[in-house]
């Protein structure tokens, strides 16, 4: 089961880079960030009482409360640095570097927690992964890019917050129930996103938002919702090193949603770094 939740976890994840571009071309990121985090919040809140885990709350420890918060911490961090990124960056550009955080997680899952079955393969996959970021990356600069050349400095951020994510959740939701987990670190997130919006002066920019816009932020919030309920409860029930890689695999949908709707173009080096990417990945989920 928790192999299906990982598969399904990137299917949505692949939606929400491509909703949230489309919803952030004349909106703020800071603020589309936290419109996104409130519909994932409730989409969450829903699913804990749907489960009926509510009541559990009171059973968790002051460790996992510690790490729960600390992740929702990084995973604040991470969206808000991608989606700067993504408000320059081309997605087919930006969404490989987030990606490439599989390294550190998979880097880290071994040392932390001993996850060293197959470590030759493992390390071939991510170092396949590495490889292919880069190749994706190297492509020509758009004027709008050179611009503001911070986007591919806070797609790297976002990747180093996302590895963290992974590891601190792991730890944080041992004995707590995943949904109600994912509801109190997006809790986290959704205040630590507001907090930024009105220390910014941002939040005056609400008034005036784009409706169509405002559709996909909450469209991308609901892919986002439905991913991460995937992604912790097979990150609490599967290995990390095996469901990290399989999460990441959104990529390829990221990509050929990037091509087909918003007329994005890869260049032959970014076709070969893709599958180089796809076939890491797949090394570390298939052998490892």
């Amino acid at each position: 089961m928790w192999l299906i939740t990982a598969i399904l976890s990137a299917v949505f994840a692949g939606l929400t880079a491509i909703l949230a571009k489309c919803g952030i071309r004349k909106t703020n990121s800071d603020v589309a960030t936290a419109l996104r985090t409130v519909v994932v919040f409730w989409f969450s809140i829903v699913m804990v009482f749907i489960v009926g885990s509510q009541g559990t709350i009171t059973d968790i420890q002051a460790r996992s409360w510690v790490f729960l918060i600390l992740s929702g911490l990084a995973t604040g961090a991470s969206w808000i640095c991608y989606f700067k990124a993504l408000s320059v960056g081309d997605v087919n550009k930006v969404a490989p570097i987030d990606k490439s955080s599989t390294i550190l997680s998979v880097l880290l899952a071994i040392i932390l927690f001993g996850e060293i079955n197959n470590l030759a393969v493992k390390l071939i996959g991510t170092t396949l992964i590495g490889v292919g970021t880069y190749l994706m990356i190297e492509k020509k600069i758009t004027d709008k890019e050179t611009k503001s050349s911070k986007w591919i400095i806070y797609a790297v951020l976002s990747a180093v917050f996302a590895a963290l994510t992974s590891i601190l959740a792991k730890i944080g939701i041992s004995g707590v129930e995943s949904g109600l987990g994912t509801a109190i670190r997006t809790l986290v997130v959704l205040i630590m996103a507001w907090v930024i919006v009105f220390a910014k002066g941002e939040h005056r920019q609400l008034k005036g938002l784009d409706k169509k816009e405002l559709l996909f932020i909450g469209l991308s919030g609901l892919a986002t919702g439905a991913s991460w309920l995937c992604y912790y409860y097979a990150i609490q029930n599967g290995i990390v090193s095996v469901v990290v890689p399989i999460d990441k695999m959104s990529i390829l949908l990221t990509v050929l949603f990037s091509v087909i709707f918003l007329k994005e173009k890869l260049s032959k080096k970014a076709i070969i770094g893709l599958c180089l990417m796809c076939i890491g990945t797949l090394a570390i989920v298939i052998w490892a």
